[in-house]
């Protein structure tokens, strides 16, 4: 098999949630700051939700991660439970 072919059958890696939180952080503080044009919220706003997307896939993956690890240790006694959303946060 080509090189080309094998880059053809990789997937690429998916982005790094650290990365992306923080350019989802950015986007938030340039739409706030009231300076973008329809059009440029519009974008930013796209690439935001795309963003937050990612964001969600990852922490839902490593979620399942923990708790398969803690299912072949043997710690069933655990239970995971979601982060309770604060209302402040929602209304800003």
């Amino acid at each position: 098999m080509t090189k080309k072919a094998k880059a053809n059958n990789t997937s690429p890696p998916p982005p790094d949630f650290e990365k992306s939180l923080a350019e989802l952080e950015q986007i938030v503080a340039r739409m706030e700051g009231g300076e973008l044009s329809l059009d440029e919220s519009l974008q930013q706003f796209e690439k935001g939700v795309a963003l937050a997307r990612a964001c969600q896939q990852a922490l839902q993956t490593a979620e399942q991660k923990v708790e398969i690890l803690l299912k072949k240790s043997g710690k069933d006694a655990f239970e995971t439970t979601p982060f309770a959303v604060e209302d402040d946060l929602i209304d800003e």
